[in-house]
């Protein structure tokens, strides 16, 4: 079990994972070694997660997310498959917690009266230093 959230988990046979090639550094082992690797997570059948944490994952994962709603995640950052493995599964979970969090309902509010009256005074006297910089009229 993979623990997201103390209310949340998800089993580790829901999570696919694929050994890749990588690119990048590495001479000549990143042309024999599959260090990369692919992370599937299918958000569509996964018993682990409510449909709004789904919709919500659905919509931070943007295009990793596939039309049969399979979660694909390439971790190739390190030189070695256990820490690119860690890398997936770390950001796997970093974006479940952040789907799974609720967001902020947002409220309309008004601006103070104070808040308006600093505003206009702030316009006024950079309208007083602007009128300063004009040349003097000359009323002949």
């Amino acid at each position: 079990m993979i623990y997201i959230t103390p209310t949340l988990a998800i089993d580790e046979s829901e999570i696919k994972q694929e050994f890749i090639r990588a690119s990048g550094p590495g001479g000549q082992n990143v042309n024999k070694v599959s260090t990369a690797v692919q992370l599937r997570f299918n958000v569509a059948s996964s018993p682990s997660l409510s449909d709004d944490i789904r919709k919500r994952l659905a919509h931070l994962a943007g295009r990793r997310i596939t039309e049969d709603g399979e979660l694909i995640i390439h971790a190739r950052r390190f030189r070695t498959q256990e820490r690119n493995r860690q890398d997936a599964f770390d950001r796997l979970v970093k974006l479940i917690r952040k789907a799974s969090e609720r967001p902020k309902v947002r409220r309309k509010t008004r601006p103070t009266l104070q808040s308006k009256r600093r505003r206009l005074e702030s316009k006024h006297h950079r309208s007083k230093a602007k009128l300063m910089r004009r040349p003097a009229s000359s009323s002949e």
